[in-house]
């Protein structure tokens, strides 16, 4: 619902907040540590979404759907990118397929932005989106951080989208023998804040080739760790900016 410092998009909308962590990439989320300060500053929508852990804020598995925010995007006159849900996921299981057709339909009625779906939950996609409207501006994605759940981009290329996308973020591992056959966007970071985990640049480049070979863009951006600015996101001395070119399937 508001601009953002994200380097591949230009808004963020959040129809849904809180989630559940799913595998080893959520372990430092950074939106489990915003939930937790929009509690503590009064925001009702992120109340009781997250609860302390080992002195970290932690998701409770309980979701918050917003249905006044869904007449945000309609608000915005000049076309932009918008990256749907980065508090959350709209497959998580609690999320109910009538909510998400109705968010479905939101995109549809807005044609001029560009909608930029990320989802840990690809299986659940295969379920729902077949059934719902397929959009040119809606692109489709997956999280992937290491070798142990390349299983996801399997199963994001059996969902039907204008463009399917990966982000390899938090990239924590090995994913040299990723599959990106009909995957048209890879992005790639590493983590950031007080806990972040060790990005090997080897990771990065194994990245940036095989996306060479599958045809897909390529997009690094950060290096992540204690402090991402100074870290930067320069990559064998130049800036990887990539975007995909839409074509619907």
């Amino acid at each position: 619902m508001a601009e953002t410092s994200i380097e591949w998009t230009d808004a963020t909308w959040n129809p849904v907040a809180g989630c559940t962590v799913l595998s080893a990439g959520c372990t430092n989320c950074y939106a489990m540590r915003m939930a937790a300060r929009l509690e503590a500053m009064g925001t009702e929508k992120y109340t009781g979404l997250t609860r302390k852990s080992g002195g970290r804020a932690k998701w409770t598995g309980k979701i918050y759907l917003d249905r006044n925010s869904l007449a945000i995007p309609a608000t915005w006159s000049k076309p932009r990118r918008v990256f749907v849900n980065s508090m959350s996921d709209l497959f998580h299981s609690d999320v109910p397929v009538d909510f998400i057709a109705s968010v479905w339909r939101v995109m549809s009625e807005t044609p001029r932005h560009t909608y930029q779906i990320l989802t840990k939950r690809p299986d659940r996609m295969i379920d729902i989106v077949p059934e719902l409207a397929r959009l040119p501006n809606v692109w489709l994605g997956t999280s992937v951080e290491d070798s142990r759940v390349l299983h996801r981009i399997d199963e994001l290329r059996q969902v039907p989208s204008a463009i399917r996308f990966i982000s390899f973020e938090p990239l924590i591992g090995s994913v040299a023998a990723a599959n990106l056959k009909d995957i048209h966007w890879a992005i790639v970071g590493g983590e950031s804040g007080p806990k972040s985990r060790f990005m090997n640049p080897v990771w990065v480049n194994e990245i940036e080739q095989v996306c060479r070979s599958a045809g897909a863009a390529f997009f690094f951006k950060q290096w992540g760790g204690r402090n991402k600015k100074a870290a930067g996101r320069t990559l064998n001395g130049r800036i990887y900016d990539e975007m995909p070119a839409p074509s619907m399937p």
